[in-house]
């Protein structure tokens, strides 16, 4: 089936490498972004969430405005709006841009950061949260009329959106998380489990655990998985570049800290058994960063990164997530030299296993 690409949107330029450029909200870097990803032959870009960064509504609104055909996968932290008052507000969004609109939904990590917005409740709560708010945001859709709710975080009487998804039954919910709490809350509701980038047995494994969780609610998952390709014209020039940006990470100050969320200690796990896993999977910036996020790069020519990023596609990852050190030219680099190889490479990939075209949610 197609292979859905992603890349990443922000409201001014700043990577690992280069500090935060201008105001924190920019028109122009946001309507260039979308350009350039649309352009660049991406499927979708991936709005994020962070606790002092501008509204990622107004972000989606303002790129869906400077483009025709690109998604947009708004990032959502669940707690901090009334899941029925977001309903109303995805489902405008989505309607605004025709159904372009997905929404990742994300418990929160680090209780530090859930503090910034006066949230409180631990790690194990904020997902049974994540759980109760899915199932009021699917029923504030599809829900044909009023509907009454009375939850652990929730109790809500004579609900109804007028408002409605522009996609049918309602736009595509993805989510992700590496703890045993994430997969619980995420497992009756979520479309594509989003993971990032680990070795492959390790993918394999975490991915079966998904699918087991899943099935029990009757529910096939998609996944979604996401790294940072490191390219050049040859894996050798590749390397070079690849340990540049190691060395402006590790000369920027911006050390690693503790992190407290599963899917970061997995990276910074795998990163203290070896440098490099399978083909080109490279995990010292995972070390050097504290897994912030999406942190382990693929390392090498357009060709080596294209067939490593494939394996992941044969695994199961039907969307792969990539996002450069320096975004807009990184972005422009994906869509000459990368993504053209992948898709081909999947439509190959596909065609030795006799799968038919199928459209990805």
């Amino acid at each position: 089936m197609p292979v859905e690409m992603i890349g990443w949107i922000a409201p001014r330029v700043a990577s690992e490498i280069i500090p935060p450029q201008g105001p924190a909200f920019s028109n122009a870097v946001v309507a260039e972004t979308a350009r350039v990803h649309e352009r660049a032959d991406f499927d979708r870009v991936l709005i994020g969430y962070f606790a002092d960064a501008p509204d990622g509504f107004i972000v989606g609104a303002r790129a869906a405005a400077s483009t025709e055909k690109l998604g947009f996968l708004l990032a959502h932290r669940p707690g901090f709006v009334a899941p029925t008052l977001a309903a109303r507000k995805l489902a405008s969004l989505d309607q605004m841009c025709e159904g372009r609109l997905a929404v990742h939904l994300i418990a929160g990590g680090n209780d530090a950061d859930q503090a910034k917005d006066g949230d409180w409740h631990d790690h194990a709560a904020r997902y049974r949260r994540l759980d109760e708010y899915a199932g009021l945001l699917r029923r504030s859709w599809t829900k044909p009329g009023p509907f009454d709710h009375a939850g652990e975080f929730y109790t809500i009487e004579g609900a109804h959106a007028d408002i409605r998804c522009h996609r049918q039954p309602h736009i595509p919910i993805y989510g992700g998380g590496g703890s045993d709490a994430a997969i619980a809350a995420l497992a009756p509701h979520v479309d594509i489990f989003m993971l990032w980038g680990e070795p492959l047995a390790d993918t394999a494994r975490f991915m079966a655990r998904v699918r087991e969780a899943c099935a029990r609610h009757g529910r096939t998952p998609d996944f979604s998985l996401s790294t940072r390709p490191i390219l050049a014209e040859t894996d050798d020039k590749a390397w070079d570049r690849a340990h540049r940006i190691l060395e402006q990470v590790q000369r920027s100050g911006r050390g690693p800290d503790q992190r407290e969320n599963v899917g970061s200690q997995r990276l910074l796990a795998a990163a203290a058994k070896a440098e490099v896993f399978d083909s080109c999977l490279w995990t010292p910036l995972a070390a050097a960063t504290g897994a912030r996020g999406n942190s382990t790069a693929l390392v090498g020519s357009p060709e080596t990164v294209a067939r490593a990023m494939v394996e992941y596609y044969k695994l199961g990852a039907g969307s792969l997530l990539i996002r450069g050190y320096d975004p807009l030219p990184d972005a422009e680099q994906y869509g000459a030299e990368l993504i053209p190889l992948v898709r081909r490479y999947v439509a190959e990939a596909d065609a030795e296993q006799g799968v038919s075209g199928q459209a990805q949610p």
